[in-house]
This record gives structure tokens, C-alpha cells and sequence, in this order.
């Protein structure tokens, strides 16, 4: 049974959630601000968390950013809720370490749905060989990225997404693909979702020099090259 954890001040809406996440067979906690979210983190690491962006005390943009550079919850699945719309809010959720965004007022539906993607997103590979391309080697079984002996420090959807390119190298992909291969179920996710993660795993990759492993195919998409190496110190 999945732990999800709910981070919502306004109590009505925390229930609700709940709710319907018990009815679908979730092992639900709530928590109403951050010291109460981060005691319960603390005791117990959920397998998901749903985020509110406008918290009392401190906001769930800043509690991401936090939990995202601690090595104990880097890689915690969170989905941000909010009432904020706009395509830049979006952006800064999941700039500041969001798997997803679900923008208020929301549907059951479409909370499941989101919520069933993130954590498929978050299922371990671990029957998928290890994959290298140009000196970058990508090991499922233990979920680490590696060059020589540097491991290299991928978020959970940028290593489903790493480990996708490196499966298909060479070969460009639309950003609806990517969706649809690596997120899975993206019928409520924008393909803006998309650049921000590829972002995220450009950044990752300059310490090991392979940020340009990801190329952007213009008016296509996005592909992994191998012919890197030489061109790398």
C-alpha cells in the first residue's frame, strides 16, 4: 500500500483529498503546515507527497526546494497544488522540484490520475539491463547514473527519462512521445512539463560534462547523442 502524504492548510480540502485517496486504497496522512509535514516526513518517508503552494509559515515552493537538497527526501515523488494558473507559477513548481502540477479547483479524476502516474513514474526498473552511452552508464537495478567513478545525482523523472533516451539513442522524440513513453499517463500534463525536465537534466549532467548528450531537434523535439566523447575533455 502506497503512503501519500497531504501538506494542505485549508482542512475541508485536506479531507476531501484523503478521501478519496483512502476510498482508492492509499495509506493517506495529513499535515496542515510545514513542521507538522516535515515531523511526519521525519518519522516516516512517504512514497508520495501532495504539496500545497500557499501554506501558513512557509510555502510548499520553498519546503520542494528544501526537501530536493537533502539526500534522505531528493528524491521524494511531489505533486504541487494550487490555485496559481499561470504558465510562469507552473514553471517555478516545477523548477523548485515538483513531479507534477494540479492547479485548483481539480477533479477526483484527475487527481488519481495524476497521482497513479507519478507513482508509476517512480517504480523501479530493476529487470532493464544497465545502458552506457559515451562513457555515461545508467544502472536501473540500483538506480544510479554514473561516468567512471563519479555518480552523477538525476531525479527520479529525469532518470526515467535518461534511461529512455539512452534506450533510443540517436533518435529524435516529440515532446508527446516523451509523454507518453515516459510519464505514461499524460492526458492532464502539458507539454511544457517536458522542457522543464529536460532542463533539470541538462543541469545534472554538467558535472559530468554530458549535458550536451541532450539535443534539441527544433520544431521536433529532443534526442541523445552519442558522439560526444572526443569533444570532451
Amino acid at each position: 500500500m502506497s503512503r501519500v502524504l497531504v501538506v494542505e492548510d485549508e482542512m475541508a480540502i485536506a479531507e476531501l483529498i484523503a478521501l478519496n485517496l483512502r476510498h482508492s486504497g492509499f495509506d493517506v496522512v495529513v499535515a496542515h503546515n510545514a513542521d507538522d509535514a516535515q515531523a511526519e516526513i521525519d518519522k516516516v518517508l512517504p512514497d508520495l507527497l501532495l504539496l500545497d503552494w500557499m501554506l501558513p509559515g512557509q510555502s510548499g515552493l520553498a519546503l520542494a526546494k528544501r526537501w530536493r537538497s537533502v539526500a534522505r527526501t531528493k528524491d521524494m515523488p511531489i505533486i504541487m497544488l494550487t490555485a496559481r494558473a499561470e504558465e510562469v507559477d507552473k514553471v517555478a513548481g516545477l523548477d523548485a522540484g515538483a513531479d507534477d502540477y494540479l492547479t485548483k479547483p481539480f477533479s477526483t479524476h484527475e487527481l488519481m490520475a495524476r497521482v497513479r502516474a507519478v507513482l508509476r513514474r517512480k517504480a523501479p526498473h530493476a529487470l532493464d539491463a544497465a545502458v552506457e552511452v559515451a562513457g555515461l552508464r545508467l544502472d536501473p537495478a540500483t538506480r544510479r547514473v554514473c561516468i567512471g567513478e563519479q555518480e552523477v545525482k538525476v531525479g527520479p523523472t529525469e532518470f526515467k527519462l535518461l534511461h529512455f533516451f539512452m534506450k533510443h539513442p540517436e533518435r529524435v522524440h516529440s515532446r508527446a512521445q516523451l509523454l507518453d513513453r515516459v510519464w505514461g499517463d499524460h492526458v492532464f500534463i502539458e507539454e511544457r512539463t517536458v522542457d522543464v525536465h529536460i532542463k533539470r537534466l541538462r543541469e545534472a549532467l554538467v558535472p559530468a560534462q554530458r549535458a550536451q548528450l541532450i539535443e534539441t531537434v527544433r520544431g521536433v523535439g529532443y534526442r541523445l547523442t552519442q558522439h560526444v566523447t572526443d569533444a570532451v575533455a
